[in-house]
């Protein structure tokens, strides 16, 4: 077993070593409520249409309001608290959520629920990167760091696949707006909790903050987004709503990490991207999301439009898929330590592709078995991907640019889902469109509309009726079968490009010392040892060596002072090798003042 050099101290600031678990708990009920809010409107469509009569541009953006700002305002809100503090912006992220959930489980005309959901999507921003940040501040220890994000990772799966559950269940039973409603009680709960045991932790205080870099990348991520979607929805990418928005998103998205280049105390430090592991783990979450959620709704067609399932039976059968995820984000912590991250990384890309293309087995005919195997091969592959990606991107990153990488982490993951939807679904809809093409008896016109979705196919089928109806119903199921099968060929692909990726992260899980929290422990335990002695009337004594947690305890001659250097900045810290041999490995430990980045961190690898 290796030792890390950990800072009590860190802990300390979290209201001591108990308190940081439940700190935890906090910011992950936080991150779930967001996560279900994702997801939980999808079966209340229906409903909230018969109800509120909106437009199908409205319907549209009461679907899309809330993912769409949410993630434009990542990165503005994650910087934004490692200025002013991060639990000071998730207390008002949680504020907001509350107020917003009222608003919309009470709307009354479309456009009422469109903006309360923009405010959900505010509301979201503000927590979503504070809560990862937070867990970088609290667990100073990157062993402690990695369980606790794998606990965090497996509550984000639990709620977007739970949302569909429970959205099912509250429709049934109540009314649309109750899905909104139970927010409320939840965010009363965790209010007083969150500002009784959350600690509150900023980055670099140096220098303005940029308001036009961050509304740049706003804008640039906003445009990106929504011209993904529009592409995802079947608009042709060279027309001018899908290529402009997509287009001046990228510019400014160009011209924010030009600005940030140039900027003496930037937004985000562009030099995480020239690490090779962090750049690599924004590249695997994209391409994990991509092929995830993509696959995810066509695959909850399937079961709903091809084996006929409920939205409560459908959300029942991705249950498998949420359970693996739990074992994986519970076993991660284990399994990095054990594996490194690049081959935890790469296993689970092949884990997922195999999974995909068991998926392949997939016909006309409901076949559980094979459909529960291949969820939980997928769940469980996916999170441990997920997991270790996210574990190796915020540990690249110094904890006074946590809110950022956070940020960087969250929005690389809400692209990936909409670069899924758009391309996947794409791919579907090109090998759907020329099944349907010569059914016999069937005009052109009804094949052409029965080609935008199976859900359309089907209603053209039972308003033709006889036998040409019956002979369009059975070419779109067939056809869309056969588009499901490419897809997820499709998407192996990519995964099998994820694991050529994790080639380039870290072979083993590296420990760096956080010099600053250990400087600050050593000298905290000094005066709190010179104080002691002093009253009890033994100021005399000589000079005392002290000890950083995660070393071994000083040997007898070097308790009286007599041997033993003590921590000074710039001056190697010695500790016994791993193997228990005399041999002793000492390394210099950077100035506290240079300590801000981990390159300039002492390591201890696993």
């Amino acid at each position: 077993m290796s030792r890390t050099i950990t800072a009590r101290a860190g802990r300390r600031a979290a209201g001591g070593d108990a308190n940081r678990w439940a700190v935890l708990v906090v910011l992950c009920v936080s991150l779930l409520l967001v996560a279900l809010d994702a997801t939980i409107l999808h079966v209340a469509v229906p409903s909230l249409t018969e109800n509120l009569r909106p437009g199908s541009t409205e319907l549209l953006w009461i679907v899309d309001a809330y993912p769409l700002v949410c993630a434009s305002l990542l990165i503005l809100f994650g910087t934004l608290g490692d200025r002013v503090g991060r639990r000071r912006v998730l207390l008002l992220g949680y504020g907001l959520f509350g107020v917003a959930s009222a608003v919309a489980a009470l709307a009354t005309e479309p456009w009422v629920l469109i903006a309360a959901r923009a405010l959900l999507g505010v509301g979201g921003a503000m927590i979503m990167p504070a809560t990862l940040s937070l867990i970088r501040t609290v667990f100073p220890d990157r062993r402690e760091r990695a369980t606790a994000i794998g606990i965090w990772t497996a509550v984000a799966a639990i709620g977007a696949a739970a949302g569909p559950v429970l959205g099912g269940f509250l429709v049934e039973h109540y009314w649309w707006g109750s899905v909104f409603l139970i927010n409320i009680p939840l965010m009363a709960l965790i209010l007083p909790l969150a500002r009784r045991l959350l600690p509150e932790s900023r980055g670099s205080a140096e220098g303005p903050w940029d308001v036009l870099g961050a509304l740049m990348a706003a804008a640039g991520v906003l445009g990106c987004v929504l011209g993904v979607k529009r592409a995802g929805a079947g608009e042709p990418l060279l027309s001018v709503p899908t290529a402009g928005p997509l287009l001046a998103g990228v510019l400014l998205l160009v011209l924010f990490v030009r600005r940030q280049r140039r900027r003496p105390h930037p937004l985000i430090d562009m030099r995480l991207f020239s690490r090779p592991a962090f750049t690599t783990s924004v590249g695997c979450i994209v391409l994990a999301m991509l092929a995830l959620v993509g696959l995810e709704l066509i695959a909850v067609q399937y079961l709903q439009l091809v084996l006929g399932l409920s939205p409560l039976e459908t959300g029942l059968r991705l249950l498998p898929l949420t359970f693996a995820a739990m074992a994986a984000g519970a076993t991660g912590s284990y399994t990095l330590r054990r594996i490194g991250p690049r081959r935890m990384v790469g296993w689970g890309f092949l884990l997922t592709a195999g999974a995909v293309l068991l998926l392949t087995f997939m016909g006309q005919h409901d076949r559980p078995l094979l459909l529960t195997a291949g969820f939980v091969l997928l769940g469980f592959g996916l999170q441990t991907t997920l997991f270790s990606a996210y574990e190796s991107m915020l540990s690249e990153a110094p904890p006074r640019s946590a809110g950022g990488a956070a940020a960087i982490g969250e929005t690389s993951y809400q692209l990936g889902a909409g670069m899924g939807i758009a391309l996947l679904g794409s791919v579907m809809n090109a090998a759907y469109a020329p099944g349907l093409a010569g059914v016999p008896g069937v005009p052109a016109a009804a094949s052409d509309a029965a080609a935008n979705s199976l859900g359309e196919a089907y209603q053209v089928a039972e308003r033709l009726g006889g036998a040409a109806g019956q002979a369009l119903h059975t070419a779109a199921r067939h056809a869309f079968v056969d588009g499901l099968h490419l897809t997820l060929f499709v998407s192996a692909g990519l995964l099998l490009a994820g694991a050529a990726m994790a080639v380039r992260l870290p072979r083993v899980m590296e420990c760096p010392v956080d010099v600053e929290a250990a400087v600050e422990e050593a000298a905290a335990e000094a005066a709190a040892e010179k104080a002691a002695k002093a009253g009890a009337g033994d100021a005399g004594s000589g000079p005392k060596t002290v000890r950083v947690a995660g070393l071994p305890a000083p040997a007898a001659g070097e308790r009286d002072g007599s041997a033993g250097p003590a921590l000074v900045p710039g001056q190697p810290v010695a500790s016994p090798a791993d193997t228990g041999t005399a041999a002793a490995a000492s390394r210099p430990l950077p100035d506290p003042g240079a300590a801000g980045t981990m390159s300039g961190a002492a390591t201890r690898t696993h």
